[in-house]
């Protein structure tokens, strides 16, 4: 996990502007405590931020020389080692780094090499023939921007890397797509790919918990200590027992880490959680006070204003914070709402395909809204975040599944057919208890309902508007909308897309 800057300046007879990229990689420095490189490869700069995590001696980056290729690599291969052998692809590093994959994949030059890539990444390759090539995985759980400006193209991990003179005609690079000056974008491989429908709801159970039990321990992958974000839901606690059942496969033992104000639901059901599954728990327990006073870096992490992501992003910062001191990885329960349809507006949906169609969208905008979050609010810390239930085959398992199978079952409870996937794995309290929104259940939300009014005291906030910014549908978005625009100023409406106003 790290942070990437790429220029590329084909048309300056100077070449890339190297101070330029410096000074984009010096604003993302957070995502990389551990190290620092770059590389002029012809008309491409290269800059990268190293938080190190597998092959820690070797894996400095940018990565090379493969045949005088050279990659900065943001995200992990989970299946790299499986790609050594079997793919096919030209691995002519001498390193154990997994990023090693993504680099031999980007100079087969193949769409197949890169669909074959498991894992959240978003990298870009300078090849030795001037050519430049940038990729982002199909779910966009890694970040990447981009900007094109008079024929140079520059790339970054966030948002705030780009000089603030440009920021208006910075893009958000597009999940599942490759680029190449020579050919455009063009898409790699699709998030949903239409295939048979499970009939035999046993048969779908075991899937279920196979699969996901498979994409845990893929990513448990590590040469250090991981642990597990664990707020006491469904979600999280079915991935902090699946890795305590595997806890051998890790170095040290399974953290995990839970966030709220004294006396919260959330830190109740994750303390039992934890005592359960018998892992190393920590708490960061927090006030109002705290809440208010970390809202501006919590909105300038996460480079939203969106209210809903903001209080949910509160309570994850401040985790984050008290984490990275810990382990340098851990999972979360991110993606299963989306998958097994665990939020309650979508039970107002009647119509089946209204609802597949629903939980589609749903997974699709990930990456603007709650994959943007995770990524922030860890890397602001220098923590890696990974996202089990956005396994590939989970993704594609749970679109195979019929669609009342994910509708509440006898017990009026979402997500149905997850909790009875894993009947046995923990307490049947606990693996029944009703979902809250992670701002709820931390007590966030009700720290912050009390204050918006001292956030944006103005009578008439109804009337205010930040500056290319889309129109503040209350008082507390607006407070955040200025929080965002002192972190970002010159972004406006058009860059951020839905992502901020979801």
């Amino acid at each position: 996990m790290c942070g990437i800057v790429a220029v590329h300046d084909p048309v300056s007879a100077t070449g890339p502007d190297l101070d330029l990229g410096r000074a984009m990689l010096d604003r993302i420095g957070h995502r990389g405590p551990d190290g620092r490189g770059e590389r002029a490869v012809g008309p491409t700069w290269l800059g990268h931020v190293r938080l190190a995590i597998v092959d820690l001696d070797a894996g400095d980056q940018p990565l090379g020389p493969a045949d005088d290729h050279w990659a900065v690599v943001n995200g992990e291969i989970y299946n790299h080692r499986e790609l050594r052998t079997v793919s096919g692809l030209h691995f002519a590093s001498a390193t154990d780094s997994d990023s090693e994959a993504a680099l031999a994949a980007a100079v087969a030059g193949d769409l197949e090499a890169l669909a074959d890539l498991r894992g959240m990444y978003a990298f870009v390759v300078a090849h030795p023939d001037g050519r430049v090539t940038a990729v982002r995985d199909p779910l966009g759980v890694k970040p990447l921007y981009w900007a094109r400006v008079d024929g140079a193209t520059y790339f970054a991990s966030e948002l705030v890397a780009f000089d603030p003179a440009m920021r208006t005609r910075v893009e958000e690079f597009p999940p599942g797509h490759r680029w190449t000056p020579e050919e455009g974008l063009v898409r790699f491989r699709s998030l949903h790919v239409p295939s048979t429908q499970i009939t035999d709801r046993d048969a779908a159970l075991t899937q279920i918990r196979e699969t996901l039990i498979t994409a845990v321990r893929r990513r448990m992958m590590a040469d250090v200590p991981v642990g597990v974000f664990l707020s006491g839901g469904l979600d999280s606690s079915l991935v902090a027992a699946i890795m305590a059942s595997f806890a051998d496969e890790v170095p040290g033992p399974v953290h995990s880490f839970a966030a709220g104000t004294a006396g919260s639901s959330d830190l109740i059901a994750a303390r039992r959680v934890a005592e359960h599954l018998g892992l190393e728990h920590h708490e960061r327990v927090y006030d109002a006070d705290e809440v208010v006073s970390v809202l501006p870096d919590v909105v300038a992490s996460i480079e939203s204003y969106e209210p809903s992501l903001v209080r949910s992003a509160v309570p994850n910062y401040l985790l984050a914070e008290a984490t990275a001191p810990v382990v340098k990885v851990v999972l979360t329960g991110e993606g299963a709402d989306e998958l097994f349809a665990g939020y309650a507006h979508f039970r107002d949906i009647v119509d089946a395909p209204d609802l597949r169609e629903a939980l589609i969208d749903g997974v699709s905008g990930l990456h603007n809204l709650n994959l943007q979050r995770c990524d922030r609010v860890t890397m602001a810390h220098g923590l890696e975040a990974r996202v089990p239930f956005l396994d590939r085959d989970l993704v594609g398992l749970a679109g195979r599944l019929p669609i009342e199978w994910l509708l509440p079952g006898e017990l009026g409870q979402e997500k149905a057919i997850l909790r009875e996937a894993f009947t046995g794995w923990l307490p049947d309290d606990l693996l029944w208890r009703p979902k809250e929104q992670f701002g709820d259940g931390s007590g966030t939300a009700d720290v912050m309902l009390e204050r918006a009014a001292e956030l944006a005291p103005e009578d008439d906030w109804a009337d205010q508007r930040v500056s290319r910014l889309a129109a503040p549908r209350s008082r507390e978005e607006l407070a955040y909308q200025r929080m965002f625009a002192d972190h970002l100023a010159g972004i406006d409406q058009r860059v951020l897309g839905r992502f901020a106003t979801a």
